[in-house]
């Protein structure tokens, strides 16, 4: 490890939570140099819903880079991006009838998030965007002026601003009298900006109800309703998206970590066609929007969802999670469990605690972080493709450090 302290800079984090040098991976599991192997219940901070190397994606990309196929195209046409582009709508789009234009914003979903943004302002000609406590939507300045984190937050250095935040999951009735109010001086929003399950907030997980009325909130006031689901999309909930069957129908819905799959960068926006007009070519551009080989690998994580096999299986292995941190959290005073399908987090009320208990985890063999306020939230997001065996050792694991440490503490 002396070569990251002396040379990689201070900002590092993860590496911090988990200090080893990894060597090799597969599915859910990790393993160092020394040949220690880890289970890996982090999965890439939600990247990873595939595992580690997928042996379909690994050999098409194999394949790809033998045929000498374009790595790096800037937004130009290439065969990978069609098939990747076809086999969304065929898969994703037309099943839920759904005409979104996709666009390809950059490497990760701080990038998708700033173009929604931006497009919501162009489209609506306003500025205030209402997002919620606790959510989180990225690092780039726009996206964060939207995450409500303090501490990441205060690195910004400059003032983030137009942004109204309101508390997570209350209603808005007594916020959309303020803005009947002729003299309330309330602006218009351009947009409300919401994740579904706010996965670094705490595993918040919002209901259908409360959904609808946002989403009927931005519509009665010509806002654009736009869902991140960057860490919660893409199988992790037991559905592609987070809020399939809820009746939402985003204007913009943003996407990333788990749509290349592999682990390569890949981020996109769904956007409704009367709204992606408003683009004039080349207004929001990327370097790296034409990755090839997160195009060869996330057309392989789409043929998952052509059949109910994946779905089926996150399902199942959700409810043996669910059944497992239920037992967990009830041997401990005021502990807590939320979450859907392979997205849980298990809230121990006490950061300092939490943080001992992934710490104990890891000596143990388990990759686990934390989220929420003070990192309370111990964070489960396995591979969707984690053997049943791998899923069990994690959780036995999980439990035996929790008991060690809460009684310890």
């Amino acid at each position: 490890m002396d070569v990251f302290e002396q040379w990689e800079s201070e900002v590092r984090g993860y590496v911090r939570m988990f200090p080893t040098v990894f060597k090799s991976a597969s599915n859910a599991r990790q393993v160092d140099e020394r040949g220690k192997s880890y289970i890996d219940f982090f999965g890439g901070a939600g990247v990873l819903n595939f595992g580690h190397n997928n042996e379909r994606m690994k050999r098409a990309v194999i394949d790809f880079i033998e045929a000498d196929g374009v790595a790096h195209s800037l937004d130009m046409a290439t065969t990978v991006k069609r098939d990747f582009i076809q086999a969304f709508v065929d898969t994703i789009l037309k099943p839920r009838g759904m005409n979104h234009r996709l666009q390809f914003t950059g490497p990760t979903g701080t990038n998708a998030v700033e173009a929604a943004l931006k497009l919501a302002r162009r489209v609506t000609g306003r500025r205030t965007v209402i997002a919620f406590t606790h959510g989180f939507h990225g690092m780039t300045l726009g996206a964060l002026a939207c995450t409500a984190n303090a501490y990441f937050r205060n690195a910004a250095g400059v003032p983030l601003e137009h942004v109204m935040r309101l508390p997570f999951g209350e209603s808005l009735q007594s916020l959309a009298a303020s803005y009947a109010d002729p003299s309330s001086g309330y602006e218009l929003p351009a947009a409300i900006l919401v994740e579904p399950i706010q996965a670094e907030g705490g595993v918040n997980v919002a209901s259908a109800e409360w959904l609808q009325e946002v989403r009927a909130f931005a519509r009665q006031r010509g806002a654009l309703f736009i869902v991140d689901d960057i860490q919660a999309g893409c199988g992790r909930t037991g559905s592609y998206f987070s809020f399939d069957g809820m009746d939402l129908d985003p204007d913009i819905v943003c996407l990333a970590k788990g749509i290349g799959g592999f682990g390569t960068p890949l981020a996109m926006n769904l956007t409704k066609p009367e709204h992606d007009k408003h683009w004039s070519p080349g207004e929001h551009t990327g370097t790296f929007r034409g990755q090839g080989i997160s195009f060869v690998a996330g057309r392989e994580a789409l043929r998952h969802f052509e059949n109910d096999d994946l779905i089926v299986a996150v399902r199942r292995k959700g409810a043996r999670m669910v059944e497992r941190l239920d037992h967990i959290a009830g041997k401990h005073s005021g502990f807590e469990v939320r979450g859907r399908g392979m997205m849980h987090g298990l809230d121990t009320r006490d950061g300092a605690l939490a943080k001992e208990i992934a710490a104990r985890c890891f000596e143990q063999g388990l990759l686990i972080g934390g989220c929420g306020p003070s990192g309370r939230v111990l964070k489960l997001i396995p591979p969707l493709t984690i053997p049943d065996t791998d899923l069990d050792e994690g959780l036995d694991i999980l439990e035996a450090s929790t008991n060690t440490i809460a009684k310890a503490a």
